[in-house]
């Protein structure tokens, strides 16, 4: 399902505690980071995801969403295109599905969207999570 109401948006955005962010990188002027640092300053438990590097925003960084011992309500894309079908069929492969499937701006995927479409996803596509929650909901603390 694809998501285009900001009221609904909204909505979604304050229903999120558990971020997993593919493709976290914590080098200071690159947008993942960021993002990141935005998103774990609003209050969201931000897990981030990388195969190669460890401890991203000193957090324990996980190789894949497959490897998160814990529920994720939201996955954050921070991929080029083509990589994005592969971690769709990884959401759907988790014990409990995450409500929402965020690529970030710039990246669109139908092939991500049709394989998520099999289940109550929210698929979101070309919108930067930190721009849509400073601007819809502000920061939580």
């Amino acid at each position: 399902m694809l998501l285009l109401d900001e009221k609904k948006l909204a909505a979604l955005l304050n229903e999120v505690k558990v971020i997993a962010v593919i493709g976290a990188v914590d080098k200071p002027g690159r947008p993942v980071d960021m993002v990141g640092r935005y998103l774990i300053e609003a209050g969201f438990k931000v897990i981030p995801v990388h195969p190669k590097r460890q401890d991203v925003w000193g957090l324990k960084t996980y190789k894949s969403i497959l490897d998160i011992p814990e529920h994720i309500d939201l996955v954050d894309v921070f991929r080029a295109p083509g990589f994005c079908p592969d971690h769709a069929e990884e959401c759907l492969k988790l014990n409990t599905i995450p409500k929402v499937f965020w690529m970030q701006q710039g990246i669109y995927s139908p092939e991500s969207r049709e394989i998520l479409s099999v289940k109550k996803i929210t698929v979101i596509e070309d919108r930067c999570i930190m721009v849509d929650h400073k601007r819809l909901v502000g920061k939580k603390l």
